[in-house]
């Protein structure tokens, strides 16, 4: 299942959130956006085989093994583009 990263209206500014949970607040969509995809891009980094540690939708935090070049799917969803 992949983390799909939402861009939207949050706190008076602009935010992405996976989930329920938020990142911090950025004065513009632009800059919102532009978080969101590095953070999307740094999911899917290979590299060493390493535990990995995330945030669940609900709160709880999950510790996984991956291997070298695994990475979850991700996504970057614009909220502003949704009619």
């Amino acid at each position: 299942m992949p983390l799909i990263y939402n861009v939207g209206k949050h706190d008076e500014g602009f935010a992405y959130r996976v989930g329920d949970v938020w990142s911090e607040t950025f004065p513009d969509h632009e800059s919102a956006l532009a978080a969101a995809k590095s953070a999307a891009a740094r999911q899917q980094q290979g590299g060493e085989d390493a535990q990995i540690t995330y945030q669940l939708y609900d709160g709880r935090w999950k510790t996984e093994h991956v291997s070298r070049g695994e990475g979850p799917t991700t996504n970057v969803i614009d909220e502003e583009d949704i009619p």
